[in-house]
């Protein structure tokens, strides 16, 4: 028999009244879609084709907002969430559904939001890029926070929905080198003298499995031994983040930077822990692969590579264009980039700092001419950059998105420009989430 998704209980919800309702489809947030006398109703955690129970938390004039109290239809796709906290952590969203039903429901979400933004109705989906759908994360942040009323502490992710802290006991996506994270610390925070000024604990597993605990006020000397030798028994790489920004290797380290690397490229990336990386290496090593594939650079090409971060996509592209030009906004990333450049001996590679929500037009690389244009934005997509750019010049855009809304709203841009969607697949950077990443590939027309 299978254990059915039970959304958290709310005291609030009884006095409202039920509702039965039909879910068409899941939008782009993993939302169940229904309706009623065709006003749209969000159904969290209900699935396609299911028939619930539903008790409304939100109305609005053009919709309304459901939880599902109970599932009176399941659908065949459900399944029992793997993980015990799963009904209130808020990190995972689909863990009821089936991993492979979760790529076809994103899909599925992102040809809608084309055919609603950019009139497309036939998309050319490509293969997924997937990766083990556990012990994907390389990276994450644990929130710690003491309880004056309980006395004791909380060690874990924040709520659905809510900022409350929820005490973790294991996190299955985590990479495996941090199975014991919780146990460890949720038995050492009480036995330090100053354990309530630590806030957080950062993982970044690449080269080493490091530990980043960020401390308001110092540790004392015994604090640092008692979580040293806990760190050296689990294998962990003990970094202090005292103050923002600033973080002090412990141990046998030799503080050299951590690093990533894409084996398909011989390439190595040097970072900071307070740098962006991809939190899937997997799909990281993927993703790069196939965007060189796609794009098929020649030797007489230029690369404009916006949102560029350290350098992740620029150079492995360099290896194979005549010259790219990475801009990116935040200063300790380009800085990262253009050390990474020199590493690597890319010599035929530029970077330049430049806030791209901005003005460009007096910027030196803005005036130069390319060949192909890469952009990696964030949520709020590149509509600003992409207004301002000539985008006739030049013969393929590679658009890498974490927000389906904007690259379908920036989709319009494009296509106006005289460019058509030649390709387009999704990357499951994120198993068991909400969150959707997907790479499209424009040409002219």
């Amino acid at each position: 028999m299978v254990t059915l998704f039970k959304p958290p209980k709310n005291k609030a919800k009884k006095q409202q009244p039920q509702q039965r309702l039909t879910i068409e489809s899941l939008n782009h947030e993993g939302v169940g879609v229904a309706r009623i006398n065709n006003k749209v109703c969000f159904v969290e955690g209900a699935l396609t084709g299911e028939t619930v129970l539903a008790s409304v938390v939100q109305k609005k004039s053009t919709f309304e907002r459901f939880s599902t109290d109970k599932i009176l239809t399941a659908s065949p796709s459900r399944i029992a969430p793997f993980c015990q906290h799963y009904d209130l952590c808020g990190g995972c969203q689909l863990q009821h559904l089936a991993i492979e039903e979760q790529l076809i429901e994103k899909q599925k979400a992102v040809s809608q939001l084309f055919k609603k933004f950019a009139n497309m109705v036939t998309l050319n989906w490509q293969p997924a890029i997937e990766s083990d759908s556990l012990h994907y994360r390389r990276s994450a942040r644990i929130a710690v926070y003491y309880s004056p009323q309980h006395q004791s502490f909380q060690l874990g992710f924040r709520q659905k929905s809510a900022k409350r802290i929820i005490n973790i006991e294991k996190c299955l996506v985590l990479d495996t080198s941090y199975i014991a994270i919780f146990s460890v610390f949720r038995q050492l925070l009480p036995k330090l003298k100053n354990g309530r000024a630590i806030t957080h604990i950062q993982l970044c597993s690449v080269n080493y499995a490091f530990v980043i605990l960020r401390h308001i006020k110092p540790l004392s000397s015994t604090d640092l031994d008692k979580i040293q030798k806990a760190c050296t028994e689990n294998n962990w790489k003990l970094v202090l983040e005292g103050e923002t920004g600033k973080f002090k290797f412990l141990g046998d380290h030799n503080d050299n930077l951590p690093n990533y690397q894409l084996t398909k490229q011989q390439l190595s990336f040097a970072f900071k822990f307070n740098n962006f990386i991809q939190v899937n290496d997997s799909v990281n090593q993927k993703m790069i692969t196939q965007a060189l594939d796609w794009l098929a650079l020649s030797a007489h090409e230029s690369v404009l590579d916006l949102f560029c971060g350290i350098g992740n996509f620029s150079l492995a592209m360099a290896s194979q264009a005549k010259k790219v030009i990475g801009v990116e906004g935040v200063e300790a990333s380009v800085a990262m980039a253009k050390i990474n450049a020199k590493a690597n001996n890319s010599n035929n590679t530029e970077f330049y700092c430049q806030d791209l929500s901005q003005a460009l037009a007096e910027a030196a690389w803005f005036k130069q001419t390319y060949d192909v244009l890469v952009l990696d934005p964030s949520r709020i997509g590149a509509f600003s950059v992409l207004t301002q750019l000539t985008l006739k010049k030049v013969n393929r855009i590679l658009y890498i998105s974490c927000d389906p809304v904007t690259l379908a709203r920036d989709t319009t841009l494009i296509a106006d420009a005289g460019f058509s969607l030649d390709k387009i697949a999704l990357m499951n950077m994120f198993p068991h989430t909400k969150h959707i990443e997907t790479m499209a590939l424009f040409v002219k027309a």
